[in-house]
């Protein structure tokens, strides 16, 4: 199963610039070193959007959890990257209720690097 809507997803700035990708936020150091050494950067956000949404459109999706605020899905897969290296990635989108499109939650490793 793929995510739906996934065409229209929806991957902010201010997740990728102000969250991922940011070392000083308290919950993403770790994720923000992870991608900044795959050669992301908050210069290029744009270009870690689109990897994420076609890391989306490439992988299946590995779960789903419906709560108050929507359904949840999780997408597992290689995220091509500008380093070259290929890294198993977890997508965290959410399908909100009343919306049609799916915006992304977050992003984290999921397996080391090959």
């Amino acid at each position: 199963m793929r995510l739906p809507n996934v065409q229209k997803a929806l991957v902010e700035e201010k997740k990728i610039s102000g969250y991922l990708l940011n070392a000083a936020h308290p919950d993403g150091t770790g994720k923000a070193r992870f991608f900044r050494s795959l050669g992301f950067t908050t210069e290029n956000w744009k270009q870690f959007a689109d990897a994420l949404i076609k890391h989306a459109i490439q992988n299946h999706i590995a779960e789903v959890v419906e709560s108050s605020y929507g359904r949840r899905y999780t997408v597992v897969g290689e995220l091509m990257t500008p380093s070259g290296q290929i890294p198993i990635v977890q997508t965290v989108w959410i399908v909100e209720k009343g919306r049609p499109h799916p915006r992304l939650i977050t992003a984290y490793p999921a397996k080391r690097i090959r």
